[in-house]
């Protein structure tokens, strides 16, 4: 593996992909650029046959293997993307590929990996876990193992994304990678490197799931007490022992961001660009409102798409309650005929649009006095949320924003 990660072997693993992957062209988002004051361009790697970036270092890495290797059947774990990947490389090789799958994965990417053919196996919480039971089968079976990041030719697979993006924007000055255990950093990062030494390369962590960031502070692989994200590709506890040292050398920086982003983010993408992209794939396009850059190129890749319904609802719920699209405001009332009537008509006159009552009438001992109600509206934002707020405190009640579950 010595040969990987050099110029020679990112070109020839770029004319391999190219038999299994989509075009995923850059696409301008003039939304993110009047936002953030640079020109931001978007890779959308969600847009692959197998609905992630992954498939590239799968392929290639198969590519490698002797005949032999790859007859003994292959193996791998993974939280969904690198599964697909492997198990879509395998059926174009005509070989058997066992996928090992964390209990928590979306159900979509378990359907979809078994839908090219693959056995899959559920185990573990997280995806170190499954990892760890995917090493026991392979030993127990002889199965080649296809590590889904800490592997210099999976990550030489990866970094054909870093070529794509110089071919269209040779100016590039900055590109966004998300990070889980690095395979997609170390080759993006990597090949960037030797093209234009003067590019800026940052990684993008969740913030409950920032091994690399811990790693590279101690100057060496260390692994968290446990993950928390809801970017289920990205939550791994461990980087990879093999890239860690081209990510020391060829990665600048390292970004962290809450979920919470994430979430405003999925709205952005999908209102602004009609595109479904999966939580650890918008790491990118969350990161870029922490970047201390202006008039600069940036690229964000977008590294995946796989996002089943439940999540996605929630997510846009959650998104819409971040954003004071949906708001919850109690106020209390004497309990007597009337009084709802009247604070829906300050909220109609408002344009706020009611879409759920809560009426409490133990709130207090003296129900006459004070009874609670709580109004789940719809409203166009933080302003005219205000709006209502303001109008409901002029017609004599004390209104107060609560938390919102829908």
């Amino acid at each position: 593996m010595a040969d990987m990660l050099t110029l020679e072997k990112f070109e020839e693993a770029s004319e391999i992909v190219r038999k299994v992957t989509s075009e995923t062209k850059l696409i301008y988002s003039e939304f993110l650029s009047n936002q953030t004051g640079n020109k931001v361009y978007l890779k959308p790697e969600n847009m692959q046959l197998t609905g992630a970036y992954k498939l590239r270092g799968a392929y290639y890495k198969i590519s490698t293997l002797s005949p032999e290797e790859r007859e003994k059947g292959l193996i791998t774990a993974s939280a969904g993307n690198h599964a697909q990947g492997v198990a879509y490389a395998a059926k174009k090789y005509g070989v058997k590929a066992v996928i090992v799958m964390p209990t928590t994965t979306p159900l979509m990417k378990v359907n979809r990996t078994k839908s090219y053919g693959a056995e899959v196996v559920l185990k573990g919480d997280v995806y170190d876990e499954a990892c760890e039971y995917a090493y026991q089968l392979a030993e127990e079976n002889g199965y080649t193992f296809i590590h889904p990041f800490d592997d210099p030719a999976v990550a030489t697979g990866q970094g054909t994304i870093a070529m794509e993006i110089f071919k269209e924007l040779p100016l590039v000055d900055i590109i966004l990678v998300p990070i889980g255990g690095g395979g997609l950093a170390t080759g993006v990062s990597t090949l960037a490197k030797l093209l234009n030494p003067k590019i800026k390369v940052i990684g993008v962590e969740p913030a409950g799931a920032n091994c690399m960031q811990e790693s590279l502070k101690k100057g060496e692989v260390v692994t968290l007490p446990g993950v928390n994200t809801i970017a289920d590709g990205t939550a791994v506890k461990t980087p990879g022992k093999n890239i860690f040292p081209y990510i020391k050398q060829n990665l600048d920086d390292i970004i962290t961001v809450p979920d919470e982003d994430l979430v405003v983010s999925f709205l952005d993408i999908v209102e602004n660009h009609k595109m479904i992209v999966e939580n650890s794939g918008l790491l990118t396009v969350a990161a870029l409102r922490y970047l201390n850059e202006k008039n600069k190129r940036i690229v964000s890749i977008l590294s995946g798409g796989n996002m089943d319904i439940i999540t996605m609802s929630s997510v846009v719920q959650q998104g819409l309650i971040f954003r004071d699209r949906i708001v919850t405001v109690s106020v209390l009332l004497p309990d007597k005929p009337g009084e709802l009537s009247k604070v829906s008509d300050v909220i109609a006159r408002e344009n706020g649009n009611v879409i759920k009552l809560e009426h409490n009438q133990f709130v207090s001992i003296n129900r006459n006095a004070a009874v609670e109600l709580r109004i789940t509206l719809e409203t166009f934002g933080t302003d005219h949320k205000n709006q209502i707020i303001k109008a409901l405190e002029e017609n004599g009640y004390q209104p107060r924003q609560v938390r919102t579950n829908i």
